[in-house]
């Protein structure tokens, strides 16, 4: 079996190839929306969804930093937080998946702004 390390590598470049072929083949923005993002997280999130299944119910698991982790997770690490999400949901912790889901968001917008802000102090 390969070495999972070397499968998340391997994966993780045809992920970002494929992530940066639909922005350029779709264009980063549509009509004042960041289309490409949306088509990258909702595909991703799909394939994350059918991917794992797949392993749960028909193949085992020895692909899953190749498919997973490395493909989708270059991809977009949106499917990852989705799966998560929905596996708290699944697991009867809604409460926490509630949490989750919101504490991401915001605080993911908030390293956002803050990473900006410390930039732009750097470096404009």
């Amino acid at each position: 079996m390969m070495n999972p390390y070397l499968q998340v590598a391997i994966g993780g470049a045809i992920g970002a190839t494929a992530r940066y072929a639909v922005y350029r083949g779709i264009g980063w923005h549509g009509p004042g929306f960041p289309v490409a993002t949306g088509v990258v997280n909702v595909a991703g999130s799909l394939l994350m969804g059918l991917v794992a299944a797949l392993m749960a119910h028909r193949w085992n698991t020895q692909f899953a930093p190749l498919l997973l982790t490395g493909v989708l997770g270059g991809f977009t690490t949106f499917s990852a937080f989705s799966l998560d999400a929905l596996t708290l949901w699944e697991r009867g912790q809604t409460v926490g998946a509630a949490i989750y889901v919101a504490a991401s968001v915001m605080l993911s917008l908030a390293a956002v702004i803050a990473g900006l802000a410390i930039g732009r102090g750097l470096w404009a």
